[in-house]
């Protein structure tokens, strides 16, 4: 099957937004991580993105379950309660009730916030 211009154009697309997280563009992303990660350990590739799906999978389940992620040199992640609020919809400026929730917080380490 040829190739039409428009997936060879959606490949260079591709090719350089990659080189561009290489090169920091300001965001890497997981598969940055994972190739940093193959080529400083003895681990494959493929090894590399399954040990990092499963420390992110370990992480998001522990902040489901109310838990705090210390993660040494980089922060702490830990879940807040928000109250319920009364905000106002931008743009008809009603007023409206916001319901009470959780977010995610992070706390850099002091180690990493001293080396910035």
């Amino acid at each position: 099957m040829a190739r039409t211009s428009q997936s060879r154009a959606k490949d260079n697309a591709t090719a350089s937004r990659r080189e561009e997280a290489r090169e920091g563009s300001g965001k890497i992303a997981k598969t940055q991580i994972v190739d940093q990660i193959a080529e400083r350990t003895s681990l494959s590739r493929k090894q590399a993105s399954e040990a990092v799906a499963t420390i992110l999978d370990t992480i998001a389940q522990a902040l489901r379950e109310g838990k705090t992620v210390g993660l040494p040199g980089l922060g702490t992640l830990s879940v807040t309660e928000t109250a319920a609020r009364t905000g106002v919809r931008p743009g008809t400026s009603e007023r409206i009730q916001i319901p009470a929730g959780k977010k995610i917080r992070f706390k850099v380490a002091t180690t990493l916030k001293g080396n910035l």
